[in-house]
């Protein structure tokens, strides 16, 4: 804080968002501290709740003045601790910057505030027959902007993309206040530089997204879900190769569960009924998403008996009702509900397709190697490269994530991966971006973070 005088700086940013835009000491609710991971739970020096864009920029320009670090905040629902706050930390949250403000039927687009649910979006575009396809298992609680700030991918990447690709334009403010209004509609604009790719995955730190215009899709009127049982990974290769060849864009999710992970759901997660037996090596499940019902179902299982002739499945159930696709889903999305098998370490990778077959039997066995009795479930968006892994040693397995962590990342660097598919940085992973960025690279990015916030206020510590 320098000569800056704390507590003035303090009731300034009290007064810049009025009486229910802050919270202070027990009046602070876990839920804005408490990181997801549960390895770090430190208060900040104020919660910040501002309802407009002018309001974060006032209250921008009054912590650069100062030099008081920054933590913003969404859903806090993020993997790798970067809207946990640190110790002297102000957080900023966007929980009362929730307004959907347009849907544009005609160019398909909605205009948001940063602290509006995914879910909330989701909903609000299927009211007016669009789809907003991003999608997680945290619909509920994350939020648009933290979506954005870390580039989230989920479920149908295969077909629509990252968080990146559906989004046309931001409004972001800037570590000294300044508001960078670069909302549009335009879905071609080629004026120079893409400002807003540098707030998209930068987490915060080179800028505060506030507010967003969505692209939105068409709503697809049919859909297919199958659920398959697969004998190896060169099965489950190929197999994706003839969907997106016989299902063509229709093609919307390709999601594999490895049998370890398979058993887990089946025995940890009593609500949710897996309808294979856990004989088979990998699970696919498989979903398309057209416009015509009757043709598409055909085309759908097609495909699937032509898999079964060329021996790509063993085992095939294909959803005939709403329920029973939910029901399929939900066996996917239980990979995340595994608790009953102690604390796992989450972890969040990308590798070649034709790596993941080679990099699921390799990395079990380095684990092993070193804990004989390691938990681990494999599983994914395999079809654009993403796994994601749950480890337990042990009890001792948050004393020892580093050890995890060296020898997850040490093989991702032999395979010439990615650190972080989705979930970002953030604390946890900054001492190994190296291992997936070259130091010219690393040196790019920091002279942008040095450029944008060169007292380093936003986020400090978070990527670097």
């Amino acid at each position: 804080m320098s000569e800056h005088d704390p507590a003035g700086l303090i009731d300034r940013l009290k007064q810049i968002v009025g009486p229910m835009g802050f919270r202070e000491g027990t009046d602070i609710e876990s839920k804005n501290f408490q990181d997801l991971m549960g390895a770090r739970a430190v208060p900040p020096r104020l919660l910040l709740r501002p309802e407009s864009t002018e309001q974060v920029s006032e209250i921008l320009k009054a912590c650069h003045a100062a030099g008081q670090p920054v933590a913003p905040q969404g859903g806090m629902t993020g993997l790798v601790s970067a809207a946990a706050p640190l110790d002297g930390e102000i957080s900023l949250s966007f929980e009362r910057m929730k307004k959907v403000e347009e849907i544009d039927r005609f160019t398909s687009t909605m205009t948001v505030e940063a602290g509006v649910e995914l879910q909330t979006i989701q909903e609000q575009a299927e009211a007016h027959e669009l789809l907003f396809p991003l999608d997680m298992g945290a619909r509920g609680s994350c939020t648009i902007g933290g979506n954005l700030s870390t580039n989230a991918g989920g479920n149908r990447v295969i077909r629509y993309g990252m968080a990146r690709d559906l989004v046309i334009s931001v409004e972001a403010v800037l570590a000294d206040g300044t508001i960078i209004n670069g909302l549009h509609k335009l879905r071609k604009n080629n004026t120079g530089y893409d400002l807003k790719q540098l707030f998209i995955g930068s987490e915060g730190t080179l800028g505060l997204i506030t507010r967003a215009v969505l692209k939105l899709s068409p709503k697809p009127s049919s859909q297919a879900v199958a659920l398959c049982g697969v004998k190896d990974f060169d099965s489950v290769a190929n197999l994706l190769v003839h969907t997106q060849t016989s299902l063509g864009s229709n093609l919307s999710a390709f999601e594999v569960l490895w049998v370890n992970t398979y058993k887990l759901i089946k025995e940890y997660v009593p609500h949710v009924t897996v309808p294979i037996s856990d004989k088979y090596a990998f699970y696919v499940l498989i979903e398309s998403m057209g416009s015509n019902a009757q043709r598409d179902k055909e085309l759908f299982v097609d495909a699937f008996g032509q898999a079964a002739d060329s021996a790509l499945v063993e085992e095939v159930v294909i959803a005939d009702s709403d329920t029973k696709v939910n029901n399929l889903w939900a066996v996917r999305d239980a990979a995340a509900e595994v608790i009953g098998a102690g604390f796992m370490h989450a972890y969040d990778v990308s590798l070649n397709i034709d790596d993941m077959g080679y990099f699921g039997e390799e990395v079990e066995r380095r684990l092993r190697e070193v804990w004989p009795d390691t938990v681990i479930g494999l599983f994914g968006h395999i079809g654009d490269g993403n796994v994601h892994i749950l480890i337990n040693i042990g009890p001792d397995t948050k004393d020892h994530h580093l050890d995890i962590d060296e020898i997850i990342y040490g093989l991702i660097q032999e395979l010439n991966g990615a650190i972080s598919a989705e979930h970002g940085i953030g604390l946890m992973k900054r001492q190994f971006l190296s291992y997936s960025k070259s130091d010219s690279e690393i040196a790019l990015m920091k002279a942008l973070k040095n450029t944008m916030d060169p007292d380093g206020i936003l986020n400090p510590g978070r990527i670097f």
